[in-house]
């Protein structure tokens, strides 16, 4: 794909607009100066085999989903304190609380990290759930004609950089053969998709599987549809910052939180019809049936002992970034921090490690 940017698109403006302007500064600044922030070194101490009394963490838990988990599965007490767990998911949004040190540990997709990368913060992946199928689907604005994604060009695409949203829509304009300068991308954070679909400013948002219903029946009766793609969006992992991991204490606790994190979604996907009813229709008001259509699209979790098809599809994501001159090229290895490699796949049984 060539790598012009897309008409009037400057890659700066763009950042600033979504990440807001406190966090683009200090992002570019530390692209200028090839990532200031991470002078700081990664710790290569091994892990202690117990936490450390007192140790405590914030975690990131979108929509509480992890409580949740943790509850209906009735996992033991974690081993440490967990001192808030916070609402909070996008990729954007998790980097800034990772920044003002208001968060540890945080569950995204593959491009945020890269992302903080490009900004110049130092932080690491510890975990790694690898999906097979496609999250999210593209979905119009009501009253469209397009009908696939070749339809795209010339077209209004809600684009965020800095998550799985948009690392879709990439890879799924480069499979249809569009580049960048054939498409208009709008600069938005995934929580302003669905105003912009339904106000007109974009004409396609990239959505995930189970926002797509509710979207839907509101706006299928004004001509707005979905349309499928076979994209899929690799990992969902566990990331914290460099300075939380090189605190051993919090790296023991991150080590223990992660078979949980691994059991946790191996028991949701285990019984769909008790997280239909308690999830879906207890938290998140859709009808036991648009539930069921979500989780029949559900992943099976598969947590891999080794990272190396991780680190080969982080690879190509930042590959395709750097191409459209959304970040600078780099090895994505320094993301991985492989102390805490096969944590996850050891906590669960063999059917959910291949």
């Amino acid at each position: 794909m060539p790598s012009s940017a897309a008409p009037g698109l400057d890659r700066r403006l763009f950042l600033t607009s979504v990440l807001g302007v406190t966090a683009a500064v200090a992002g570019l600044s530390g692209c200028a100066e090839s990532s200031a922030a991470t002078t700081e070194a990664a710790s290569t101490a091994a892990l202690l085999d117990k936490v450390p009394a007192g140790t405590s963490l914030n975690i990131a838990s979108y929509q509480n989903v992890q409580q949740l988990q943790f509850k209906l599965a009735k996992l033991p007490p974690l081993p440490f304190k967990v001192s808030n767990w916070l609402n909070i998911g996008a990729g954007p949004d998790v980097i800034n609380a990772f920044r003002a040190k208001s968060l540890d540990l945080a569950n995204n997709a593959g491009i945020p990290p890269i992302q903080a990368h490009y900004q110049g913060f130092a932080a690491k992946i510890v975990a790694i759930n690898i999906t097979r199928k496609p999250n999210y689907l593209f979905a119009t604005k009501p009253g469209s004609d397009i009908r696939s994604v070749a339809d795209f060009r010339g077209k209004k695409l809600a684009f965020s950089q800095g998550q799985a949203q948009g690392v879709v829509l990439l890879r799924a304009l480069k499979k249809a053969g569009l580049a960048y300068d054939d498409v208009k991308l709008v600069p938005l954070t995934s929580n302003q998709f669905l105003t912009a679909l339904q106000s007109g400013q974009v004409d396609i948002a990239p959505l995930a599987n189970q926002q797509a219903p509710a979207y839907l029946k509101q706006y299928g009766p004004k001509g707005a549809h979905t349309i499928p793609t076979d994209v899929v969006d690799l990992l969902n992992l566990l990331w914290a910052p460099v300075s939380v991991l090189n605190d051993r204490a919090k790296a023991a606790a991150i080590a223990a939180y992660i078979p949980q994190w691994a059991q946790g979604q191996v028991w949701q996907y285990e019984h769909p019809d008790i997280w239909n009813e308690e999830f879906y229709v207890g938290t998140q008001n859709l009808t036991l049936q648009q539930a069921k259509s979500i989780s029949a699209l559900a992943n099976k979790p598969l947590f891999p002992p080794t990272w190396d098809e991780a680190i080969r599809w982080e690879q190509e994501t930042a590959d395709l970034l750097a191409e459209g001159g959304f970040v600078k090229p780099f090895k994505v290895g320094s993301l991985f921090d492989h102390r805490f490699e096969g944590i996850a796949a050891r906590s669960v049984p063999a059917e959910y490690r291949r």
